[in-house]
């Protein structure tokens, strides 16, 4: 997931309540055993519970009974939820089964007087693919891992996480339109996550929807307006589509957020100095020298800065910045002893300069590297 993947199981609260049938005669045992292993933790308890509710069930009469069909479902979720190791050694279609037996409780008309407890029983059998869909995730079958997360969220719709595993297999498997979908319904809400935005905006950018991405960054900017990365993913794509007067306007604040970032502070040079604000420009390639002394781009960017001043001035304040130029981009040079383009600009400066010997000097520079 770009970055940050988040993986959590649907929060089960077990047994907190006996439901609203359970203290009935006929299922007291079947309470009393899950109460036991509420208390224990003892798998032997879940398998009496089992058994009890399996003796209840024995006539057709008693398959109607919808009541007891349902505490059925309760104990086999949890068995199928609790028991992962399958210690109690259920058949191996046993949680396939569960699942078709909570299918057709949840189409009977009046199984809406247990919507506590078909929710619990949904929780556990969500949970239940939701592991299953992690443990693809570890051997790196991503199209299993989407096939049983998708069943999870039959299970779960209100789970919105699920959501966000999808589209992470999916972006695994360069499925990105698929993985942008996904992302972009965990954005429907006031509640969404940062990671969501920042992933969902980076899976827009690689299918090559920057208006997209930027729209997702804006939104997320406004709901979680705390959140440093953000603004400056908005940011870099500015930066790097040179869009720099989209992009002047988000400087001061991440300057303020990235007060000793040698390259924040060289991106906002660099776009003050594209919109003609030298002042700030000159300021803010000081400081990220300041930061980084080793990094050739704001040395060589300060020495243009100042060529490009001399030749908008006159008299004695060219001169200066003539000068400024040269020093700025003979460290430039030093760092990057063959960069072709600053020696040219060398050459530029030491000719208004009239330097002849300083010219002769970068001309042999520049043969040996172009092989003129």
């Amino acid at each position: 997931m770009a970055g940050r993947k988040i993986i959590l199981l649907l929060f089960i609260s077990l047994f907190t309540t006996f439901f609203a049938f359970g203290q009935t005669e006929a299922l007291k045992n079947v309470v009393n055993n899950l109460a036991f292993y509420k208390q224990k933790k003892d798998l032997k308890y879940l398998t009496n519970a089992k058994k009890s509710v399996d003796s209840l069930i024995s006539t057709h009469a008693d398959s109607a009974d919808l009541a007891k069909n349902v505490y059925k479902a309760i104990v086999y979720s949890s068995i199928a939820y609790i028991d992962s190791l399958n210690k109690l050694k259920q058949p191996v279609n046993f949680f396939e089964k569960t699942c078709k037996h909570v299918d057709g409780l949840s189409s009977n008309k009046r199984i809406y007087k247990y919507q506590a407890e078909m929710d619990y029983a949904k929780r556990c059998l969500a949970n239940v693919y939701l592991r299953r869909g992690f443990n693809y995730m570890h051997i790196s079958d991503y199209y299993n891992a989407i096939r049983v997360f998708q069943k999870a969220q039959l299970y779960a719709p209100q789970f919105k996480e699920i959501n966000s595993y999808i589209a992470y297999a999916n972006n695994r498997l360069g499925n990105l339109i698929e993985a942008a979908k996904y992302y972009s319904d965990l954005l429907k809400t006031d509640s969404t996550k940062a990671e969501y935005v920042e992933a969902a905006s980076n899976t827009y950018q690689a299918i090559g929807d920057t208006s997209k991405a930027l729209q997702i960054l804006q939104k997320g900017r406004k709901h979680l307006p705390g959140v440093k990365f953000l603004l400056l993913d908005e940011a870099n794509i500015y930066n790097n589509q040179k869009k720099y007067k989209e992009l002047g306007p988000l400087l001061p604040q991440l300057l303020d957020e990235n007060t000793n970032s040698a390259e924040i502070a060289f991106i906002a040079a660099n776009c003050y100095d594209r919109l003609n604000d030298y002042d700030k420009a000159e300021s803010l390639y000081l400081r990220a020298i300041e930061l980084n002394s080793a990094v050739y781009d704001p040395v060589y960017n300060l020495g243009i800065l100042y060529f490009k001043q001399s030749i908008l001035k006159h008299g004695e304040d060219s001169a200066k910045d003539i000068v400024r130029a040269g020093q700025w981009l003979e460290k430039a040079s030093e760092i990057s002893p063959n960069e072709v383009k600053c020696l040219q600009l060398l050459q530029l400066v030491y000719t208004k300069t009239q330097n002849q010997d300083q010219i002769e000097r970068i001309n042999t520079k520049l043969k040996l590297l172009t092989n003129q």
